[in-house]
Order: C-alpha cells, then structure tokens, then sequence
C-alpha cells in the first residue's frame, strides 16, 4: 500500500473517530457500564472498548463511559423474505464484552402480523433460549396493506428503523441510539424515541403518569416491595406507549419475564436491559391511545367480566382478629345506611395463618356468618397465599395431597424447596411482635412449600382444595396475596447456592439500594419449575403470580358455580384475562392519593382495568379528613376497597362516625347510581379492550395541555372526576378539555373549556362533570347492588352543540359465567337527536333468566338550548317534567319505560322566554319598572 493510500486510510479512520465522538451528545449516550458499582473507572472503561468522559461538570446526568460504533452486530447479506415477513443473520462485532458468553451469531426475524401490529425478534442461531410461554393469537399470513412500513437495515453496525406508512421520514423505531449485546445473560437494545411524550412500563410507583426522561431507571422483576420505597413492585409489564409529536399514539411491548430494566434518556431515547430469555417485541401502531391498548389487549387478552356485585364497595382488614369485631363493623355500617358489597377475610381468618382452614376459636361461627351475608345481598371473599406449611403435627391435607401429586418446587439438588410466609409452628401460642422481625420469622414462622402451578397436577391439586374449603366456607371471591413469590428467608431455608442464577453478572435496578443478588424476600433462581420440560425459575420467576391465577380462577368459578372474582397483588401482561389488582402495600399520606390515580391509569394502559389502591392507606394512621377525602376518590376506583394493617387505627367508615359517614354516604350512593355506566364500560373493555378509566389525552389527543394531566381522570370518555388530594383543601383545580361540561349533581354548564379553573369541593363532595354527547345510565341507589339491581333505572343525557348525544346499556344477570361469549344479556343503545330520545334494543337475551334491565323511571337532560314547551313518550304525556331555562335543564320523572322495548321521547322546543319577548312584553316590564321606582 502506497503512502497515499494508507494516509487515505488513516484519515477515513480519524473521520469516522471524530464523527462517532461528534454525534454522541450528552443526551444520546448510551451506558457502557450500567451495573451499579460505587467508582466506575476509566480503566474498565477502556477494557471494554468504550468512550470515557471524565468532565464531570458537563455530565449533566450522562454516562461518563459510553459505547460507540465499535459495538454491537454486523449483517450477513441482505434481509430475505420469509412467510411472514423478513430473516437476517447477525455476527458479533470485535471481542470486547460487558459480561463474557457474548452469542455471536443471531437471528433477526420480523413478522408482520396485522395491519397494525408488527413484530421482531432477536434469537440465537444456534441455541434455543427460554420463551415466555403465552398463548397468542395465531398469524398465518401477512396483511395486505399495513400502518407501518417494512423495516430499513443498515448492516454495519446493524441497526434498523420502523416507520408510520404515510411518514417514512419519522420513525418510531429507531435501534441506532445504542449497540444491539446479545449474551446469555445479558441483553440490550437501544432505540430513540419520535417524542418526549412516554406512558406505562410497571410495576413501579411513579411520580407522574408522563415520565420524566432525565436518565430514570425503572426495574422489572416482581418483588415483595412497599409502593413507596422507589423500586420494583409486584408485577412485570415491559409495555409503553409513546405519542408522537403528530399526536399519533404507538405502543411497545416487550416479551420477557426475566430481570430487567429500562433506562430513559433525554435524547428522547430508551435502553431495554434484561438478564435472559431472547428479545421478542411487539409494535402496536393505534393511531390513537385507545387504538393502541386495544391492539394490545387483542394480543395478550382482553380482561374478563367482574360480577355487578363486585363493583360495589367493599371493606378489608388484617387485623379483625375475631368474627365478633367483623360483625360490628358491617353492623356499623348499615346503621349509619352506608352501602357494602363486599367483606373479606384476611389472613388471620386462619388457625396459625394455615390455607384453607379457620380459627375455630376467634372466628368461630364463620360459615354460618358468610351465608348470613349472603342472604343479606352481600359477599365474602377470602384470602390465600402459595406458601403450604410442611411442619404439622396433625393431618393437614393440603400439604399431605400436594406431596402425594408432587407439586412443589424443587430447588437445584431436586429436593423440595422451603422457605418461610406466614404459616406459623403449631406449637406457637403466642407472637411477641415487640421482637426483631428476623427473630419473629425464626421463633414463629414453619418451613413452607411452594406450588408449581405450571404443573398440571399442581393445578388440578389447588383446584380441588379450593373446591373442598368452599364446602366449609360458602366464599364468593378468592384473593391471591404474597406471590411474587414472597419469601420470608433469603432463597431458602437452606440458603442458595454461588451461581450465575442466584448472583447474575448484571444486576437490574429493581431497588433504591444496591443489591447483590436476586434472591432479597423471594426463593432461589435456580430452583426448578416444570414449564416445558423443566426450566429454572430465573427465567419464570415474575410469572409465578401469572401461573397461579388462572387455576385459582377456574376453582373460584367450579366452587361457585357463578362468574367469582379473583384479586392477585403479582401480575404479569395478559393477566387481565384472569385477574383484577390493587396497588398494594401503600400508606396513609395525601400524596399516595395521587399516585394511586397514576396507578389506576397505568394499569388500564396493561389491559388490568379492575384495579384500585387501599382506600384511606394500608400503613400509618389515616385522619378523618384524609379518609373522608380518600373514599371520595376510591369511589371512583374500579376496584373500591377499604383496607388497611394489623396494628394501625380502624379507618371503615363506620369507625369515625356519624359525622364521617355524613360526609361520605353522598359520594357512595353516587358510585352505585353509577354502576350500570361502569358495568357497560367493563363490558366494552371485555369485547374491545376500551379501557375503563382513562387519562384526559386519551379523549382530547389534539390538546397537548392534556398530555401530562394526571390529578384527574375520567370514566370512559364521558364522565370527569377532579378529586381534592391535598389537606385542609375546599376547593379544587382542574382542566376542562374542549366541548360543553355539565355539573353531574346539578346539570349547570360549565362557563368554558380548554382552560384551568378552581372548582368549590366542600368536605362532602367531589367534583364530577358530564361531557356533552354523552349518555349515562344510572340506577337508584339501594344498601348494595342485590337489592340495588332491581331499582328502576335513570338516564343522564349531556348535550353537545348539536344538540345530540348517544349511549349504552349492558345488562345482564349480573353473576353467571360467560354470558357475554352464550348471548345471555341485553344490549340497548340510546341517541339524542333533534329534540327526540330513541332508546334501541340490539341485542336482546331470549330465553335468559334475570337478566333484563328494571323499568326506566327518570330522564335528565342537560344542555337544551331553548324552552320545553311540550312532551311525549311513546306518544303519551308523561306523568312530571320539569324545565329550567336558567340550567337548560329537562327532569321527566315516573315514566315506567320497558327497557327491553324501543320506545322514543319527543320534546317541542320555542326559543327561550328570555330571547323571545315581544313588544307588548317590553311595555310591560317598563311600567312595572317604572312603578317600582316611585314606590
């Protein structure tokens, strides 16, 4: 080689140096050493082949050691076609790695699934790795026309982009932020994001519903965490949603169940991390918010249908510690007419904390209790954890049946493995709770087995001990806790083995503290579970709650023979299908009421709309005026119950008194008027995805003030909540989005849209606003939803400028198990449109018992713009109405319409008195005026 050329070569070299260091900005750089470490250091830096910024003072947040184009993979050849879509092999650029076992050649496949639903994954070539093992939907061809553009490669160093069809310039997949590491037990992929505008990822407490994209690490791996301690909690759902500048809306969702972690970056850019598995993506291309969840929600499931009755309050507590204390607070809460659906049992319903037992003694007289409940119209739900005592001394069936079928867990020598949960020795008489909690664990706690329920002998044992317990106690319900799994003692009783499994080369940002291992209140990694022939349970560890539900959903619906409901605090994507959620452990402050909206808007975003926190807090003592406040809120929780600790003060309503139940019996009897719009919402969210509350963005996308509102929130698209959530607060702000808002209470208009205002919230009440062009069916109110049910029903009809509005009705009996899927149930849909109100059967459920609605009996109609001068139903006079030209207001009242038959309300309308006076009105109002003046 000449002179010339090597100097041609030198200076390509130098151009491609400079250009890499040029391009990466402080906020495009990607993390060369992500793992936690005290001193991260130039010289494990240089080690692995990376860039190293020691100015501190220009950092701002970045990584001092970041990767450059030295990294990542190269394509073998070009992307060749295959029956769904595109296959291109990648090798392994250089030999630099993070954490050793590099793979160096994988495969990139891309399957275009749907018109608005792609796929890509990034495998090994010669290896197969674990899979998460959920059953989607079957592809056997591509669409024939998509919303998204085939991928764009550029093969040295391998990256690619996605684009939207109609915009081939934006992309909303954009790999080139970072190197694609694929090794085995660390992978990552980078891309770069079409806008700062980011929702989802859990399950972590948030401080807002947009995150905030100032280098935040958020972890994933289901953990036995406090919601307030900043680090990853109960369930696993890698999926986020993006709106792009356009106000077009994208969701990705990442197919893994190991350890992970997601860093967001300012450039506005992500990196996925995790510690297994293969990396199996999803793209979901909306173009709404709501598209996008139910694109989502088509892939892993849509959530089930709860039964009426468990939309109505309900009220928890660990720490009754006897039947009598129970009875006192239901008692308590008809006294005061607060209305109840629902009472639990948790675990010190047991002897010794014991699955399907009961203390005989402090809650002696149970069963008969529950079927006292019940024919009162109320339910009871019972709790269960995975965690089966293996050290009594009598028979104890569950554990003597499960080891005859072998359904435990093994740990890595194949023995069962044991940990510790709450079951206690059954030699403990007493607890000294003043003790160390690791000596409390060790005095008192037995040795616990726990269930496989990826094996079918497993599930069909769990099954039948439900079955069999509910013969004792006539439960409605089943409330799955402490599976994450939950371990009381570190991996085992036996302590876990020094292996990659139980201390993995990288460490995911699953804590505010630095931790060493996977293993901190949870079993060992390498335990083995018997998922495809075996597998350990670092690969299915955050799916432990996810196998347990669907079981425990089939024996809740076999022992009840009814629809039941299952509650689990660990969740994973798709659990919806099976399960609903609270969000967990919280505690008694004003500031976990807005997270908690959060919360509920995230995991509507996961397709788990059945979700609410613990009204009033779990830990810590609530004060009346925050409890008052935070049942307010809970009213509009999908999931509304009161809960809290052993140890702390009483918060049932009940338990302030009557000036507190004053206070909140309002906004109870508000949510059970409401129930039949919250039922027709879950049905659309079960046949459509539709998520039941939403945030402000979801309905009024083209206004970008709304795209971080998340201190309000709304039902559906029609009905708005503003909640108070701040101490000693009687007013309230909040942003009215574009269109015509009516005072849910009083049918007065709101003044204007699209702006902030203060909104008086007097210590018994929450602000609601109805939005125009809509119709809500509501309900007379009862002492819960058996006898509620069978009240006649109402309808809350807000006008828009047109002066239309439409609405449904879903109803069936309420209870038995898949009415929807057998066409047991009624359909009606209502429509305002000059001046007539047409209330339509669609579907209607021949041959179903119970399952059609009660009599139409009241009509409110707002926002009528000139004066009611006559009305018809069906041709009739109806018996009362009423018209307020000042509210523009419409009250019909003792109709009697048969819902299950079409009928049509006509009203006549003249030009309001106000607009319309004539000349001989002027002449009069001025004598009168006149006279008035000399007297």
């Amino acid at each position: 080689m000449n002179f010339g050329a090597q100097f041609a070569v030198l200076l390509l070299a130098m151009l491609r140096f400079v250009s890499d260091v040029c391009a990466l900005t402080l906020t495009d750089r990607v993390d060369c050493i992500p793992e936690r470490r005290k001193v991260k250091t130039e010289s494990i830096c240089k080690r692995r082949g990376c860039v190293w910024q020691a100015d501190d003072t220009v950092l701002k947040g970045a990584p001092r050691c970041y990767f450059d184009s030295s990294h990542g993979y190269n394509a073998n050849g070009d992307l060749t076609e295959t029956k769904l879509g595109q296959h291109l092999r990648l090798t392994k650029i250089g030999s630099k790695t993070l954490f050793g076992k590099d793979i160096q050649e994988i495969d990139f496949d891309v399957e275009y699934q749907t018109r608005t639903r792609l796929r890509f994954t990034f495998s090994d070539t010669k290896k197969k790795r674990y899979r998460v093992p959920m059953d989607l939907p079957k592809i056997s061809k591509t669409p024939s026309e998509t919303d998204y553009s085939k991928v764009k490669v550029i093969k040295k160093p391998f990256s690619f982009k996605i684009s939207r069809t109609e915009n081939s310039d934006s992309s909303i997949w954009d790999s080139s932020l970072g190197p694609l590491i694929f090794s085995d037990q660390y992978l990552q992929i980078s891309t770069r994001l079409p806008s700062k505008y980011i929702y989802g990822f859990g399950e972590q407490e948030h401080e807002s519903f947009l995150h905030e994209l100032k280098w935040q690490r958020l972890g994933m791996f289901t953990r036995d965490q406090f919601p307030f301690n900043k680090g990853s909690l109960y369930g696993v759902h890698p999926f986020y949603m993006c709106l792009e500048e356009s106000g077009k809306a994208h969701g990705v969702f990442l197919m893994n169940s190991n350890a992970m972690d997601v860093q967001l970056q300012p450039s506005p850019g992500l990196t996925f991390r995790t510690i297994g598995g293969i990396l199996d993506f999803y793209i979901f291309m909306g173009p709404t918010p709501e598209d996008v969840v139910q694109q989502y929600t088509e892939l892993i499931g849509r959530t089930f249908m709860p039964p009426y009755w468990s939309l109505g309050f309900q009220l928890s507590r660990w720490g009754y510690n006897s039947l009598k204390r129970v009875k006192e607070v239901v008692d308590k809460m008809a006294e005061y007419d607060l209305p109840q659906d629902v009472q639990y049992g948790d675990i010190d319903y047991m002897e010794r904390k014991l699955d399907f037992t009961y203390d005989r003694i402090t809650y002696d007289g149970l069963p008969d209790f529950v079927k006292s409940l019940q024919d009162d119209g109320m339910h009871y739900i019972i709790i269960l954890d995975p965690v089966i005592s293996v050290n009594e001394t009598d028979k104890y069936p569950p554990y003597e049946k499960g080891n005859a079928k072998d359904v435990w867990i093994k740990n890595s020598d194949n023995n069962t493995l044991l940990g510790k949960l709450w079951p206690a020795y059954p030699f403990v008489t007493e607890h000294n709770t003043s003790l160390p909690w690791d000596t409390q664990i060790e005095r008192y706690s037995a040795f616990g087995a726990y269930p496989d329920f990826f094996k079918s002998s497993t599930q069909e044992w769990w099954i039948e001990e439900i079955k069999e317990f509910h013969k004792t106690i006539p439960f409605d319900g089943i409330w799955i806790d402490m599976n994450e799994p939950s371990n009381f003692v570190r991996g085992s009783v036996d302590g876990c083995k020094n292996n990659s499994y139980n201390i993995p080369p990288y460490l995911p940002w699953l804590d505010k503290d630095e931790i060493k291992d996977l293993l901190r209140k949870t079993i060992c990694m390498d335990a083995i579970q018997a998922l495809g022939g075996g597998t350990i349970h670092y690969n299915v560890h955050s799916l432990y709650g996810w196998s347990q539900s669907k079981p425990t959903q089939r024996a809740a619906r076999e022992a009840t023979g009814k629809r039941s409901i299952v509650i689990s605090r660990s969740t994973f994507a798709g659990d919806g299908k099976k399960t609903g959620h609270w969000l967990g452990d919280n505690k008694s402050s004003w500031n976990q009421m807005h997270k908690s909206i959060i919360g509920m808007l995230e995991f509507n975003l996961f397709g788990i709309p059945y979700i609410g926190a613990d009204i009033c807090g779990f830990f810590d003592d609530a004060t009346p005026e925050l409890c008052a406040r935070w049942m307010q809120l809970g009213a509009f929780y999908p999931f509304s119950r009161n809960h809290n600790a052993l140890g702390r003060q009483p918060q049932d309503p009940g338990s302030f008194g009557k000036e507190f139940a004053d206070l909140v019996r309002p906004i109870m009897k508000t949510r059970y008027s409401l129930l039949p719009y919250l039922y027709t919402l879950f049905y659309q969210s079960h046949t459509t995805g539709a998520t039941v509350v939403r945030s402000l963005m979801h309905e009024f996308t083209n206004d970008k003030k709304t795209w971080a509102i998340d201190k309000q929130f709304l039902w559906g698209p029609a009905l708005l909540v503003t909640a108070v959530l701040e101490k000693t607060k009687t007013s309230v702000r909040g942003y009215i989005p574009e269109g015509r808002w009516y005072d849910f209470k009083t049918g007065k208009e709101h003044d204007s849209s699209s702006r902030w205002s203060e909104f008086d919230a007097p210590h018994n009440s929450i602000v609601l606003h109805v939005r125009g062009g809509y119709i809500l069916p509501l309900q007379e109110t009862a002492n819960n939803t058996v006898f509620g049910r069978r009240k006649p029903m109402e309808l809350l009809v807000g006008l828009n400028d047109d002066q239309k509005a439409t609405g449904q009705l879903f109803w069936d009996d309420g209870e038995s198990i898949d009415t929807i899927e057998r066409k047991k149930y009624y359909i009606i849909e209502f429509e305002v449109d000059k001046n007539i109100l047409v209330t339509k059967v669609t579907h209607h459920g021949h041959g179903c018992m119970d399952c059609a609605p009660p009599n139409l009996k009241v009509i409110s109609i707002f926002g009528i713009k000139g004066f009611v001068t006559r009305l018809t139903v069906n041709g009739e006079e109806p018996g009362v109405f009423s018209f307020s030209s000042k509210d523009q207001t419409l009250h019909i009242r003792e109709i009697n319409l048969n819902l299950a038959q079409n009928s049509t309300i006509r009203w006549s309308l003249k030009k309001s008195r106000a607009s319309g006076l004539s000349s001989v009105h002027v002449v009069i109002f001025v004598l009168l005026f006149a006279f008035a003046i000399q007297i």
